[in-house]
């Protein structure tokens, strides 16, 4: 992370409503600008970001240096859980322990290189995954932090 001058993390109360699409958007509009971006979707109860850019089905490759993004650009990295998960569109029970190791393993073991722009697709919702991409991001800097929700006043209230 050392690397990563900027860091971006977006979050949403809930499913549903355009967290990921924004992250994706948000990605290529900062490529778009000739900046170097990753794209770090760490949703492991539904990580679309494969499926939003084609991505499906694509192997990951490990090196000394961590695992090494696909890139869709060539100043556009991605990286998901999705790519790791034998069956990425079945529920992903486990219990706290494991979701954090597997996140905080992905904020820590893939190997950007130098980068303008992180951005972090996080999972939905507000639970103890989201504490501890909090820490790990805050240690390392955090730039800050988007919140993507609708404009239902009961959104609002929830």
């Amino acid at each position: 992370m050392a690397t990563v001058k900027h860091k971006i993390l977006i979050l949403s109360g809930k499913g549903g409503v355009g967290k990921s699409t924004f992250s994706a958007q948000l990605s290529f509009a900062l490529a778009s600008l000739d900046f170097q971006v990753g794209l770090l979707d760490i949703d492991i109860c539904g990580p679309s970001i494969p499926k939003m850019l084609g991505l499906e089905g694509q192997d990951i490759h490990q090196s000394n240096l961590g695992w090494s993004p696909i890139y869709v650009e060539s100043n556009l990295g991605v990286m998901s859980v999705g790519f790791m998960l034998p069956n990425p569109d079945e529920a992903v029970i486990w219990r706290g322990p494991r979701k954090n190791g597997l996140i905080k393993q992905f904020l820590k073991d893939v190997h950007w290189g130098e980068l303008d722009f992180l951005v972090v697709d996080a999972p939905p919702g507000t639970s103890d995954e989201h504490i501890s991409i909090v820490q790990f991001l805050q240690a390392t800097g955090i730039d800050g932090a988007i919140i993507v929700t609708t404009p239902q006043q009961v959104r609002v209230a929830n």
